[in-house]
This record gives structure tokens, C-alpha cells and sequence, in this order.
């Protein structure tokens, strides 16, 4: 609702061209084959979603090899420019007017800060950072999406070029925003395991 805070959940992940193997069904006596290719390329998806509502918003940058060597900029550099188009996503998605408090949770990743990222919290200083601890994967709720996202979008599936592999993604993503109660079932159970590891913590 209008007024209240906003709780954000923020990560990157990155899906390869070449195929991500898993275990899967198949025909009894035939061993199913996926093909693969001698690729390095990369699309990382950034998003945000919402641990109450389910509502994700998402961005897609291609990462390809030698990426220094094709744009002149640095994998961090292209990561940094993504995170800073996806804060302004977020800003339009939740405007200050609404929604005077969002905060985002996020890992301690380089390109999450600079003087690029500083300039859009001036811009926008609706948006809060909280940054979660250094290697505590666990507790970023998001974490748990890209698992899903993963089994549906990307394994043992051989793309032929980087626009087939978004085109997966952003099916996948859409999906999911229609059936938002599978994501909210993902940060319930977040919540569940990050009680029982605080539970853990505290035994004698």
C-alpha cells in the first residue's frame, strides 16, 4: 500500500550460452544428450524483488567474452551501469511520492558501489541500501528465485545465440509474475531457514 515501507531483495546471476547440465527425465534406455558449444558468453539478469508482494523488476545486460577487448570497459564497469539503470528502474516502480522508504537488500559485490551508484541515491534518496554481511548468500532472499529460474529457463538447453537465451529468461520472468505465490513461497521459506540457523547460533 501507498505510504508503507518497501522491503527489497537485490542480486545478479549470470546465465551461460553453454548448457547447464542437470539431472532429468528420459525414456527408459536412452540417455538423453545435450549439446554444448565453446562459448563464454554471458547474460546476467538484475533484479529486485519484493519479499511481500512477489513483484519482481528485472534487467538483462549481455556479458560477453573478452568484454574489455569488444566495449573498452571493465566486467565491473558493465555490471556498475546495470545496477544504476536497475536503481532507476526501481525508483520509477516505487516512487518516492508513494512509497517515501524503500530499502534494498544487496551483497558487498564492487559494483554495487562508486560514484556512479552514490549519484542515483542522490537522485533518489527514497531508495536505502542495507547491506547484508560477506558471504552469507543465505540471507539474501532472491538467492532462492534464481534456483527456479535456473530449472526452468536454462538447464540442459543448448542456445544458439544470446537473443534465444533472453528470450528464455525473460519468458521464464514473466511467468513467474503471473504466478507470484511461488515466489512468495520462496521468501517464507527463507524466513524459516534464517530462524532456524539464528536458533543454531544461539544454542549453547
Amino acid at each position: 500500500m501507498a505510504g508503507e515501507l518497501v522491503l527489497l531483495s537485490q542480486d545478479e546471476a549470470r546465465f551461460p550460452l553453454v548448457p547447464t547440465l542437470r539431472t532429468t527425465l528420459g525414456v527408459k534406455g536412452a540417455r538423453p544428450l545435450v549439446g554444448s558449444w565453446d562459448c563464454q558468453d554471458l547474460v546476467y539478469v538484475v533484479a529486485s524483488i519484493n519479499v511481500v508482494q512477489g513483484k519482481l523488476t528485472t534487467r538483462m545486460v549481455d556479458c560477453a567474452a573478452r568484454v574489455r577487448a569488444k566495449t573498452g570497459k571493465s566486467k565491473r564497469r558493465v555490471l556498475q551501469e546495470a545496477f544504476v539503470r536497475h536503481l532507476r528502474d526501481v525508483a520509477r516502480a516505487y516512487p518516492a511520492e508513494r512509497y517515501p522508504r524503500v530499502i534494498i537488500m544487496l551483497d558487498n559485490a564492487p559494483w554495487h558501489r562508486g560514484s556512479l551508484v552514490a549519484a542515483v541515491l542522490r537522485e533518489c534518496p527514497h531508495l536505502e541500501f542495507y547491506r547484508l554481511p560477506s558471504y552469507c548468500p543465505d540471507l539474501n532472499p532472491i538467492e532462492r528465485v534464481w534456483k527456479l529460474l535456473r530449472r526452468r529457463a536454462s538447464h540442459n538447453r543448448l542456445f544458439e545465440s544470446m537473443k534465444a537465451l533472453r528470450i528464455a529468461l525473460r519468458g521464464s520472468l514473466c511467468y513467474f509474475q503471473t504466478c507470484r505465490h511461488r515466489l512468495l513461497s520462496l521468501m517464507g521459506n527463507c524466513k524459516r531457514q534464517r530462524r532456524k540457523s539464528e536458533k543454531n547460533l544461539s544454542a549453547p
